[in-house]
């Protein structure tokens, strides 16, 4: 599959010549391209776009098979497209089940280079509970126990339960699983319409998150995901002084409770007087009742002053810490070999379609021009539905205001024939 900048090429500048001018041009204009300018050809790592035979070319995982909660995959296109085959994607066919899917490749790694990983996901409905991120690792060696123990390397896409709501991006490091600080935006909502997630990994340990061809992040591996050691951390044997005080507001010393002050809400009722019929060896003996104090004020607090021996909030000092190594590799994977859906879904429906990998941002953009396309006409017709929704309940209450109505003239008719 050529790059997509050597598809223009040969598309505009190789066909015109003539067989004898084609061989000095490809002698002379791709020693220049390469050579002389310095241009590497980008490369597809994996491409796919569910079109005849990926059922060869994708494995469905077997993990959750025994427990009979494996959902099922299905092609579908969903309710709004343009060409029902070329716009057909898989989708998770089921409520309230797993879903694993995976497909293999060619192993790389993307030392000194960067790994552009885009998808597009549409949800038919909400999910209520469940993602719809993508997985990438190393090689399996049997992608039918494909499932959530399948060590990975990046995990990428949207999570949602309830009120929580994220697009995740976990990478992981020295065989560990390390989520990003601070949460990414989340745009997944079950509104029928397709959105394009995109995401690259450089070689400095940049990282930046694209959803629907807008930047919603860009920012360092190193600083936004605890893969490291930190730099420095508390001392262990430095300790807070006895004399330090981190209280900025104390009680006035000076302030002190009056003498009559009361703060005894409840009182004997000394003017209760033991019933005469009182027997104290059938009734046990006699206790006067309480009564509210008439003296009561409430509890008393000193009024609060600044305090002058306040030193602020106390901190061990910092030490380097012997753990900490620096890697400026932290963005390198050694072995990619395969990428997957991972899935525990309440609502079923997701669509998952033109899924790339590559290091080559002119190829992820042929590829979102697929997204494009299709999100034109999904925004259109959802627009149309939306409109006709709209013009449907105005008339419903717009009706039903009529009926009220009529409703009322009948009552009031009724009271006049009463009253004739």
């Amino acid at each position: 599959l050529k790059p997509f900048w050597l598809k223009q090429f040969f598309a505009q500048f190789w066909q015109p010549l003539s067989a004898a001018g084609a061989a000095a041009v490809h002698h002379v204009a791709f020693f220049d391209l390469f050579s002389t300018a310095g241009l590497v050809a980008g490369k597809i790592y994996f491409s796919e776009t569910f079109s005849d035979g990926w059922e060869d070319r994708w494995t469905v995982s077997q993990w959750k098979k025994d427990e009979g909660t494996d959902g099922k995959w299905k092609l579908a296109a969903g309710k709004w497209f343009n060409d029902e085959k070329e716009d057909a994607g898989i989708q998770t066919a089921e409520d309230s089940k797993f879903f694993g899917i995976s497909a293999g490749f060619d192993s790389f790694s993307n030392e000194k280079k960067d790994l552009i990983v885009q998808y597009q996901a549409k949800y038919e409905k909400d999910v209520e509970c469940g993602g719809g991120y993508l997985k990438m690792g190393p090689k399996m060696s049997d992608a039918s126990k494909f499932g959530d123990p399948t060590p990975y390397s990046i995990m990428f896409g949207p999570d949602k339960c309830g009120y929580t709501k994220r697009t995740h991006l976990i990478f992981t490091y020295k065989g560990k699983n390390v989520l990003k600080k601070n949460d990414l935006a989340y745009k997944q909502e079950g509104e029928g319409t397709s959105h394009l997630y995109t995401m690259v990994l450089k070689p400095d340990n940049t990282v930046v998150v694209e959803l629907d061809q807008e930047e919603v992040y860009k920012g360092n591996l190193k600083e936004d995901w605890e893969v490291l050691k930190p730099k420095e951390i508390s001392d262990p044997k430095d300790e807070k002084p006895a004399d330090w005080s981190d209280e900025s507001m104390i009680d006035d010393p000076a302030e002190k409770k009056p003498d009559d002050w009361v703060e005894e809400k409840r009182m004997v009722d000394t003017e209760a007087k033991k019933p005469d019929d009182w027997d104290d060896e059938e009734d046990g003996e006699w206790e006067a009742p309480m009564k509210d104090n008439p003296a009561y004020k409430g509890d008393w607090t000193a009024k609060r002053i600044s305090n002058p021996a306040y030193k602020g909030f106390w901190e061990a000092k910092k030490i380097a810490n012997p753990e900490y190594e620096d890697d400026d590799a932290v963005y390198k994977f050694d072995d990619l070999g395969f990428i997957g859906f991972d899935l525990w879904q309440v609502k079923g429906g997701t669509i998952f379609d033109n899924v790339i990998i590559t290091d080559d941002k002119s190829e992820a953009d042929a590829f979102a021009k697929k997204w494009k396309d299709l999100s034109e006409l999904e925004k259109s017709k959802k627009k149309e539905e939306d409109d006709a929704k709209a013009a449907e309940d105005a008339k419903a209450t717009a009706d039903k205001k009529d009926d009220d109505k009529d409703a009322d003239d009948d009552d009031d008719d009724e009271e006049k024939k009463e009253e004739a």
